[in-house]
């Protein structure tokens, strides 16, 4: 017995029949094959009518991926990423760290390869490479943390590569790749200063630091800005009546292979300007590092326009350098002190984590220091800083059972 096609025209078709073995279905559709041309294709044997509409689609989609056919290409994955990085929308210290990680990790070794012929297998074995021998200097592999945003950058470029239907890339061949996983690619370990290690050092450093250095550390730890907004931050910026800061900006190095590092100005890492109260000796002291600049300087870089932790000419300091001298400086400090009893060696950035773990050991609501901080939502403040707050969970719970048990029966 041969049954009707259950399908609408264009659809394909199911079709019941009987064999010795008892009902079967098969399946046909119509879909392109390798060159293009529309061919009908049948396949035979679905025990049960759900199985055969499985096979239905699968046999759709194997000739009509990404909506239609979609030609073979002789482009190389180096080539069109090349072509890419000259399109893509980001900031330009996100495109100068895309443009190194291809030229130095992807197209040596994998960039030959046709964009119709890259296979997951393919970019898991690319991985596992990287994890062995992937330092540009012969010296071992990558870490995990590298690897994992190799695989974020490729991963991108391939989903753009798929919305242009001439690359002859019907699927992205790396979403089902296995890079290391997000637990093994994991920042290091946070570190932080008690109040006390920031006194000791910030104690030693008025006396064996440049000012300009140490009010800025100052200012970052009071305010918990990032290097490059600290290191943006004007005159214009800072409402010393009012003890305000308006975080508006953020200064970044952009370094491209052959031409000279630059240093560019856009918006913060959120694209908003956020505004962060200053205590009262913070302010002060930046009043007093404005009379230092204005007197030992030149009065005009303390113009509102000028950045506040700038050089002797006014110009933004480099990042890296900056935070340079901050190591240096700390680990000279750090050998003055008995070998059993000296401060964490953190980064700068660590003084931002510890404006955080301050203020939130302290009791102040996470939803303050979200805002001070500029993380998009809370629970990016929370996941951070959640194992710093160990004694949350405990306080609801006392407070809780006051709630419940001491009132008046």
């Amino acid at each position: 017995m041969t049954g009707r096609p259950r399908r609408a025209r264009g659809e394909g078709s199911i079709v019941e029949y009987d064999t010795k073995a008892g009902r079967r279905y098969y399946v046909k559709a119509t879909v392109p094959d390798d060159t293009g041309t529309p061919r009908q294709r049948v396949k035979r044997g679905f025990l049960t009518q759900k199985e055969a509409a499985k096979g239905l689609r699968d046999l759709i989609r194997s000739g009509e991926q990404a909506g239609g056919y979609v030609p073979p290409t002789r482009q190389t994955l180096g080539e069109y990423l090349d072509e890419w990085l000259d399109g893509i929308r980001v900031a330009p210290s996100t495109e100068a760290s895309y443009r190194k990680n291809v030229r130095i990790h992807i197209k040596p070794r994998i960039g030959s390869i046709t964009l119709a012929h890259l296979s997951t297998s393919k970019i898991d074995a690319f991985y596992r490479d990287l994890e062995r021998e992937g330092r540009a200097d012969g010296t071992g592999g990558l870490s995990a943390r590298t690897v994992r945003y190799v695989h974020t950058i490729l991963r991108k470029a391939l989903a753009d590569a798929i919305k242009d239907a001439g690359r002859g890339l019907p699927t992205n061949p790396a979403d089902n790749a296995r890079p290391p996983s997000a637990k093994a690619a994991k920042a290091p370990e946070m570190m932080w200063w008690s109040p006390e290690d920031a006194q000791q050092f910030l104690t030693w450093a008025e006396d064996n630091v440049g000012d300009e250095y140490v009010v800025a550390w100052k200012v970052a730890l009071a305010t918990g800005m990032r290097r490059g907004e600290l290191l943006g931050l004007r005159w214009k910026d800072i409402d010393l009546d009012n003890r305000t800061i308006a975080v508006a900006r953020s200064v970044t190095t952009v370094k491209v292979k052959g031409e000279k590092q630059r240093l560019v100005e856009g918006p913060t890492k959120s694209g908003r300007t956020r505004v962060v109260d200053i205590d009262e000796q913070t302010a002060n002291r930046l009043r007093w590092f404005r009379v230092y600049r204005a007197g030992n300087l030149a009065i005009k870089l303390v113009n509102p326009d000028m950045v506040v932790f700038g050089d002797e000419e006014g110009s933004w300091r480099l990042p890296e350098s900056f935070s340079r001298t901050f190591r240096q400086q700390l680990a000279r400090f750090r050998r003055t002190q008995p070998v059993n009893h000296q401060i964490p060696a953190i980064h700068f950035h660590s003084l931002r984590h510890t404006h955080a773990v301050w203020l939130l050991k302290a009791g102040v609501h996470p939803k303050v220091v979200q805002e001070r901080l500029g993380h998009e939502t809370i629970g990016i403040t929370m996941d951070i800083y959640s194992h710093v707050m160990p004694s949350m969970g405990k306080e609801a719970a006392a407070q809780l059972g006051a709630m419940l048990y001491n009132h008046n029966s």
